[in-house]
């Protein structure tokens, strides 16, 4: 089954969503906004997908600027702290597809 880290008020998130569901897979939605981010959870998503938590940052519609984290000094911890406190933080649908007997998780859009 696919995962789905869904943001229902971003519009790249609606529509990945979208395509996914369109082609006839089962998508498991999780709405982190609403959910939260637990420490462990956060830390495998970034890894697996490749990105740092400034790579992951999302800039608007976010408390980034009030919070000072488009500062290029702000270190990636300090971002990950608060990303866990504030989940929109987080940009991007972040897709868990499965593969083999593991799964790979990949930002959408790529690139």
């Amino acid at each position: 089954m696919i995962k789905i880290y869904h943001n229902p008020e971003c519009g790249t998130s609606r529509n990945v969503l979208a395509v996914f569901k369109a082609a006839g897979y089962e998508v498991q939605v999780i709405e982190y906004l609403r959910v939260g981010w637990e420490r462990e959870q956060l830390t495998y998503l970034l890894n697996a997908a490749n990105l740092n938590p400034r790579q992951a940052l999302r800039t608007t519609k976010s408390p980034a600027a009030e919070l000072g984290l488009l500062d290029e000094t702000v270190s990636n911890e300090i971002i990950f702290e608060l990303m866990l406190e504030h989940p929109v933080l987080v940009n991007r649908p972040i897709v868990c597809i499965p593969e083999g007997e593991h799964e790979k998780a990949v930002s959408l859009p790529l690139g």
